[in-house]
């Protein structure tokens, strides 16, 4: 074991749960700045990008409540523990995700179809909008790291890459309304944000189903491991094997490995299971895995009982 003290200046290092605490709180505050600038520039965009924020604080609250969870221990009813309650979070941030493109993508519709007597202050459109943009790219900066490990923080990162996104979407009305006094392009560039958060909603739905459902963690090949599983001395065959994930960044594997009685006998069923462990652990990335040892014989015995 290896202890990789993190640099002192690398606020990246800490916990999930501290790190979307941050997070949150850049979050709400640029809300709250383009809330206000929204209703003194009139701008739908700013608008729109302001609801998405309020649904990434309401999103990462979630996730801060969902990582508290999941920290808990496993007990005798939960053996696994509560690691699971990240992909409830995340499954909820993805249906906020879903439910805001489909009230931005109306609001931004009506707007384009009754324009009215609209006025956008494009100038305190783009310097609020600016802010936002900074903003999310220090978050996107601080959760980076966390989010290769956690389907929760993960979940929350998509969120922020949203919202830097639309800022730089708003910016860009913001300078065409500037420029030319064009003002449906604040529409657009609230129809431009509904666009960007579906691929990140559904991205997030399909990556928590495929942990509901069982599946292999992505990039896992279970046939690689069945071979190196095989290239033991002593190993005749692999059979039931199972890799899933309890969430992103914890998976499990369990198998059934028949080998020559002789290894048995011999009493190397320890270190063997040892080098299966060690080889899952180094290769493939796999803390926790389970292997049953069976005879060579093991399912003719079964055939005779069936």
């Amino acid at each position: 074991m290896h202890d990789h003290a993190p640099a002192a200046t690398d606020f990246r290092s800490g916990s999930h749960r501290r790190l979307l605490v941050l997070s949150l709180a850049i979050t709400s505050t640029v809300m709250v700045v383009q809330v206000v600038g929204a209703i003194l520039s009139g701008s739908l965009a700013l608008l729109a990008d302001a609801a998405h924020m309020f649904t990434d604080a309401s999103a990462l609250v979630i996730a801060i409540i969902a990582s508290t969870v999941a920290a808990r221990p496993a007990d005798d009813r939960r053996t696994f523990g509560y690691q699971r309650a990240e992909v409830f979070g995340a499954l909820i941030n993805a249906i906020i995700l879903t439910v805001l493109a489909t009230v931005v993508a109306v609001q931004g519709i009506g707007r384009l179809l009754h324009p009215g007597e609209v006025e956008v202050a494009g100038p305190l459109m783009l310097a609020v909008a600016a802010v936002g943009m900074l903003a999310n790219a220090l978050s996107m900066w601080l959760l980076s790291r966390a989010q290769k490990t956690s389907i929760n923080v993960r979940g929350a990162y998509l969120e922020v890459m949203g919202d830097l996104i639309g800022s730089i979407g708003v910016i860009v009305a913001a300078i065409i309304i500037i420029a030319t006094g064009w003002v449906p392009a604040d529409a657009i560039a609230s129809l431009f944000i509904a666009v960007m958060i579906v691929p990140r909603a559904v991205s997030l739905l399909r990556e928590v189903f495929s942990v509901l459902a069982e599946s292999a963690p992505k990039g896992t090949a279970v046939s690689e491991i069945r071979e190196h599983l095989l290239g033991y001395d002593g190993v005749v065959g692999v059979h039931d094997v199972h890799v899933w994930q309890l969430t992103r960044g914890a998976p499990v594997f369990t198998a059934h490995i028949r080998v020559d009685p002789q290894v048995l006998r011999d009493g190397r069923a320890g270190p063997l299971l040892a080098e299966f462990e060690q080889c899952l652990a180094d290769h493939f990335d796999v803390e926790h895995s389970t292997f049953q040892l069976e005879p060579a014989d093991h399912e003719e015995c079964e055939a005779l009982h069936d």
